[in-house]
């Protein structure tokens, strides 16, 4: 018996330690800064039934719609009698299988050992261009999922350990970036061959059936771990309903959330329909930030496999803004849709749970997409995203400047962007007082402005500009976000949070971001120097 514990635990290490080694190698060779720089990839391992048993600490809205686009892989696959292979490699980006937007292309393969199915390694990454009508593949111009680039539904691109070129080269030919695109492809194929050595090496030592059973037990394992949680939680029914902002009209996201002794049930009635701008979210991600939402509730050592996701279902009515029908676009869903989610799950959860929640974060992923000519005649794409503030907490002011809930990716440092594209940086900068006053206050935002040196079309994405990140227990709300041009004469021309434009050479693009929310009466904070005074004196000693 302890023989096989102990098989338990090293299987499920070694797995989790599998993936973690496989994205090392991706961002090492991936060509994009996207990749490179931010770590805007997720790679996992599952076993021979599609489970997903090791997934390593990467993006979260990757991480949660992994085991669900994988699933639908397979099952297409197989609809097609396509049986995986040794040797074999697929990859795909429709959404509405893989489970977040265009941009995140999967390439999955089947692990052989003595000529039977092991398991599958696969991976996550986004592509900075996949074609479509904005650069950088995302705006709020489709209407229609055609139209924000190239629909890839499962396909072979690797047989018998070779890439198939005519695939990798037809669809990277149908990007703005080809080069850049075909490297990055590239990144990940060599991902899933790391992985699968490592995958054979492993379970070679302790044999397919022993690997199969304790499989088995690792999930099993954190059910049980995942349950024995829930008995901590108060039981009951909680309701949270916030909003995104869609130019003058506030779009309701609802969810009614059941504590339960043995899961979580969550039901979305009452949210927006769809809508025929990208801002639906796919079921893959509705799925990605709800299990992200109870998992944040959870020890850090609980791991994320499909042990835990069977604790928790979701019902989300088709047709609605957290599952649209296709073709309804998706782009911004998987970005800004999946951040509401998240905060609307924790306003409802907060009235349970008030000391292990905080008060809104900036709940915007502020994406920047950037495209245009270089000197050379060629097209160049870009995609940012910008960090904010976290929402204070029981005990913890919030934290100043950072990523929150569905992304985890680095920023892309001034010097790579200034290096590949026409811009020169003004401004990079924590933006003082933004942060909602509290007993603990809500962490401050980021200001990001930058002066072009060409033409450039610019998009913008973001969230909070109407609606603050809203406080708790008499805490403020956070400082809304902030978008702006700065003309070469000095006059600004604001925009909107979802918004495009061409800026011009010596024209500025100035990004101020929200701050988080606060956390409790800021009348108990005692080092403040007037009450009447709260929102902006606070910060003196921040």
């Amino acid at each position: 018996m302890t023989t096989d514990r102990l098989i338990v635990e090293v299987t499920k290490h070694t797995l989790t330690y599998i993936s973690e080694e496989m994205g090392v190698a991706l961002k090492k060779s991936a060509y994009s800064p996207n990749i490179r720089e931010r770590a805007d990839h997720s790679c996992a391992v599952l076993d021979a039934l599609g489970r997903t048993i090791g997934q390593a600490e990467h993006i979260p809205v990757h991480i949660g719609s992994l085991p669900l686009g994988l699933r639908n892989t397979l099952a297409n696959l197989k609809g097609k009698g396509i049986e995986p292979r040794p040797g074999e490699m697929y990859f795909l980006n429709d959404p509405y299988i893989a489970g977040t937007h265009l941009n995140d292309v999967t390439v999955l393969r089947p692990v052989f050992l003595s000529d039977r199915l092991i398991g599958y390694t696969a991976n996550k990454a986004h592509h900075v261009d996949v074609g479509g009508i904005s650069p950088a593949s995302i705006g709020m111009k489709a209407t229609d999922l055609s139209q924000e680039g190239v629909v890839i539904a499962p396909t072979k691109l690797a047989e018998s350990d070779q890439l198939l070129m005519q695939v990798a080269n037809e669809f990277a030919h149908k990007t703005r970036m080809p080069g850049m695109v075909l490297g990055d492809l590239r990144a990940q194929v060599a991902a899933n061959l790391l992985g699968d050595r490592r995958l054979v090496e492993f379970v070679s030592k302790i044999e397919i059936d022993t690997f199969t059973n304790a499989c088995t037990a690792i999930l099993d394992q954190t059910y049980k771990f995942t349950l024995a949680e829930y008995e901590k939680m108060p039981k009951g029914t909680f309701v949270g309903e916030d909003y995104l902002e869609l130019d003058e009209t506030l779009l309701p996201i609802r969810c009614t959330v059941r504590l339960m002794r043995d899961g979580v049930a969550v039901d979305f009635t009452g949210t927006s329909p769809q809508v025929r701008v990208p801002l639906n979210a796919v079921f893959g991600v509705t799925t990605s930030a709800v299990t992200f939402a109870i998992k944040s509730l959870m020890p850090a050592e609980l791991p994320p496999n499909d042990g835990f996701n069977r604790t928790i279902s979701i019902d989300a009515p088709a047709g609605c803004i957290v599952n649209p029908v296709k073709p309804a676009p998706v782009a911004g869903g998987n970005l800004e849709t999946s951040q509401r989610i998240v905060d609307t799950m924790y306003r409802a959860l907060i009235e349970a749970m008030p000391d292990r929640l905080p008060a809104a974060s900036h709940g915007s992923m502020n994406n920047l997409m950037m495209g245009g000519l270089l000197q050379t005649g060629e097209t160049w794409a870009f995609y940012e995203t910008i960090g904010g503030g976290y929402g204070g907490r029981t005990g913890l002011d919030g934290v100043d400047g950072v990523q929150v809930n569905m992304t985890n990716t680095l920023n892309t440092p001034i010097e790579v962007m200034e290096h590949y594209y026409p811009i020169i940086f003004e401004s990079y900068a924590l933006r003082s007082g933004s942060g909602g006053a509290g007993q603990w206050r809500g962490g401050v935002g980021i200001e990001r402005s930058f002066t072009a040196r060409a033409q450039i079309q610019v998009t913008l994405l973001g969230e909070r500009k109407k609606m603050r990140p809203w406080g708790y227990k008499g805490g403020l709300p956070g400082q809304a976000s902030e978008y702006m041009i700065r003309r070469s004469d000095g006059t600004s021309l604001p925009l909107k949070a979802k918004d495009s434009a061409v800026l011009a050479p010596s024209e500025t693009l100035i990004i101020r971001t929200a701050g988080g929310g606060g956390y409790g009466d800021p009348k108990e904070r005692d080092h403040l120097l007037a009450a009447e005074d709260l929102e902006n004196q606070y910060h003196m000693t921040a």
